[in-house]
């Protein structure tokens, strides 16, 4: 019996993927903006929900519920939307990401307290409400629900 691929597999996922070696692309508030910018309109066209994320300097945290386009190209619009509007003459993003998919309300609470805790753990921040580029520090819109 073949393993189905990650395309085929509905469900919210946490999500990491990082810039081209680990370059510190979004250290720069701007850059961090243009990326929160680009996941917000490809939500509001309904590509997916977001439940949480982080951008941190070299690589983003993400959980998401891809809405009737798969996984894959998801992540693709977020990344390509992202480096077409970066417009920069460097690679922006490393290939592809990992995946974990959510298996319930448990799995999802302990994705986003990973998540949200990421910029403490890393001294950018002393609580996660305190780091600019979170869903943790007075979130835009976020989809709770599944």
């Amino acid at each position: 019996m073949a393993i189905p691929s990650r395309a085929s597999r509905p469900g919210t996922f946490f999500i990491t993927t990082a810039t081209y070696n680990r370059r510190r692309l979004f250290q720069f508030p701007a850059n961090a903006e243009l990326f929160l910018e680009t996941l917000q309109h490809y939500r509001r066209l309904g590509h997916y929900k977001v439940h949480a994320f982080v951008i941190m300097p070299d690589h983003v945290h993400l959980i998401l519920t891809p809405q009737a386009i798969t996984l894959e190209r998801a992540i693709g619009l977020i990344k390509g939307g992202f480096s077409h509007r970066l417009a920069s003459k460097f690679p922006v993003w490393q290939r592809s990401f990992t995946d974990h998919r959510i298996r319930d309300e448990d799995d999802l609470e302990i994705r986003r307290t990973y998540l949200h805790n990421n910029p403490v753990r890393a001294g950018l921040a002393a609580t996660p409400e305190l780091y600019p580029y979170s869903s943790a520090c007075a979130p835009p819109k976020l989809d709770l629900s599944g």
